[in-house]
């Protein structure tokens, strides 16, 4: 029989915990496991029609703030009990306050995935997390910087197992024909030096100083071009500044994309100024791309990116220094040379297939031990 589990998520929209739900359940044996999804924004569903295509069985309980979400809690215990859910994986801190919820109640298995250190949550998130943690079978970090966090925050009492985030190598390769397409399009020069991002556009990922560093660099090569991909909350600031620093011309703010392997065959460099991360799908998916990466050392970035081989890196707080770095990365050897290696990493550690092996492990080792513990009583 196959295990039924139930994914609980706040949206579906095109963040990196999002992104990795249907990356996942390709991967998962089909033989084994039945996948439910159930997520509360209906404004953000773009990964439904994806989930769906590959058999899960999307359903969304309109809500529109976190209390709302929270209000939904006996709706979600009458799911799992009228779909006989075997498990319970929750991503992100109000789904996972749900979760521990129905755990209480109902005494299934709840796994948790947390994806940021605690610190930068907000005090209500971070007391909460804090109050309700152990609540839960067992919890999943994304890297050793957010397992340490949770250690040293919470001091939890369930077991933490790290899973570091994973990419598709076999999907995302550089694809020649689509650089040349897209850079025609857009008019991006054939030798012009393409650094680009993908990102929501929330204050951490400090995208107005990611532009002061395209601005610094141009005055010594103005053969620097810049692209951000993605949309969010300060998508407006963000593009004002832009044209206040005289970049409308040189820095492309597409929006939202769907096919993000053509975005980064065009890119010729992949540049983060986070001031907080997990770790993020997005600079993981570019590795695998063979786009060599720039970074501040935020989260588990610091983990990945080693200097001079798999990456530059900056401190947190010295993010101009990224302007050397990206002077740094305009030669191609350079260039070619850490891409090659970013990718080759990422193919042996940070595979899609590797991740879900590690989940498969937790998820069978949970259903065995409460197999077990039944049997005891």
């Amino acid at each position: 029989m196959k295990l039924k589990v139930l994914h609980i998520i706040k949206s579906l929209g095109r963040g990196g915990a999002e992104m990795l739900l249907p990356e996942t359940i390709k991967i998962h044996d089909p033989d084994k496991y039945e996948f439910h999804c159930i997520y509360f924004l209906p404004w953000k569903n773009q990964m439904v029609g994806i989930l769906e295509s590959l058999g899960v069985i999307v359903t969304c309980l309109n809500a529109r703030n976190n209390i709302e979400l929270m209000l939904k809690a006996e709706k979600v215990i009458a799911y799992v009990n009228n779909q006989n859910i075997g498990l319970i994986h929750c991503h992100l801190p109000w789904a996972g306050f749900l979760g521990r919820y129905v755990h209480f109640r109902l005494k299934c298995s709840v796994l948790y995935t947390e994806h940021n250190k605690q610190e930068r949550y907000h005090f209500i998130t971070s007391w909460l997390n804090k109050r309700t943690f152990n609540y839960q079978t067992r919890a999943i970090a994304v890297s050793q910087d957010v397992s340490s966090s949770i250690y040293q925050n919470i001091k939890p009492k369930i077991p933490i197992e790290t899973i570091k985030n994973g990419v598709n190598t076999e999907y995302f390769k550089k694809d020649e024909n689509q650089r040349v397409f897209m850079r025609q399009k857009y008019n991006i020069p054939e030798h012009g030096i393409l650094v680009g991002t993908v990102a929501v556009f929330r204050f951490q990922k400090r995208l107005k100083e990611w532009l002061h560093v395209i601005s610094q660099a141009r005055l010594t090569s103005n053969q620097i071009y810049g692209v951000i991909v993605g949309a969010g909350p300060l998508y407006d600031e963000v593009r004002q500044e832009r044209d206040n620093l005289g970049l409308e011309d040189c820095v492309l703010m597409p929006g939202l994309q769907t096919n993000m392997v053509d975005w980064y065959s065009t890119m010729d460099i992949f540049m983060m100024s986070s001031i907080y991360e997990g770790l993020p799908v997005s600079m993981l998916e570019a590795m695998s791309m063979s786009c060599p990466v720039i970074s501040t050392d935020a989260g588990g970035i610091k983990e990945i990116l080693i200097p001079g081989e798999t990456g530059l890196l900056v401190e947190i707080d010295e993010w101009q220094k990224l302007t050397d770095c990206l002077l740094k990365m305009v030669d191609h050897e350079l260039r070619s040379q850490i891409g090659q290696n970013g990718r080759q990493f990422v193919k042996v550690n940070l595979s899609i297939n590797h991740m879900v092996k590690g989940l498969e492990g937790l998820y069978d080792d949970v259903i065995q031990k409460e197999s077990n513990d039944s049997k005891d009583s």
